[in-house]
């Protein structure tokens, strides 16, 4: 059981330092603002937001989403957050007459517009559905946001603006994917509504 602890303490730690670093990373800081006043412009133009991964990242994707249709940190009217990775009719029609590869590509072919906001996480960045979705993007018009670790990837240059968690332990990016998701959020909906504490 001794062991058990030790292993479970050096998770804890190894998370901690990951947060630690990130939180003290400018570059970082300053990409988390960017997007979110970029989303924030967006979402006032009348546009949306679109999130997608594969497996927890898929997971992040639809929990983002709910927090910008629903709310995050105060009553507010719905934000238009849209994930990809939920319409199963459309993931196994896509995947059954086109192959996975292509789950996300066609769906932001025929949902997404110039102007969107498409979000993408891929803690490798190598996800070849989610690079072929963000090809997609870009020919579109639509804004492109990547989360991912810190290896090199395909991504760096398929994304207007990036997050590269300093590390490439996938539990440990995913951890700062959701708190780096979580100030996102919150920035735009004060943008968008004002702060509640503050009187705005």
């Amino acid at each position: 059981m001794a062991h058990a602890d030790v292993i479970v303490r050096t998770e804890f730690e190894e998370a901690v330092s990951v947060m630690r670093d990130t939180a003290n990373d400018a570059s970082f800081v300053s990409n988390v603002v960017a997007i979110a006043r970029t989303m924030t412009a967006s979402l006032k133009d009348g546009n949306k937001i679109m999130f997608a991964g594969n497996g927890g990242s898929a997971g992040d994707a639809q929990h983002i989403a709910a927090e910008f249709v629903s709310r995050l940190n105060f009553d507010r009217a719905p934000l238009a957050g849209l994930a990809l990775t939920t319409d199963t009719s459309a993931l196994t029609a896509i995947g059954n007459d086109y192959g996975y590869v292509h789950v996300f590509e066609r769906q932001i072919r025929g949902l997404g517009k110039a102007g969107d906001v498409f979000v993408a996480i891929s803690t490798s960045g190598k996800s070849p559905n989610i690079l072929l979705a963000l090809e997609a993007a870009r020919a579109a018009g639509i804004t492109t946001v990547g989360l991912t670790g810190a290896a090199k990837s395909d991504m760096d240059n398929l994304c207007d603006h990036i997050l590269k968690v300093p590390s490439t332990k996938t539990p440990l990016i995913q951890q700062v994917h959701i708190t780096a998701a979580h100030s996102i959020c919150g920035l735009v909906e004060r943008a968008i509504y004002g702060d509640p504490n503050s009187g705005t």
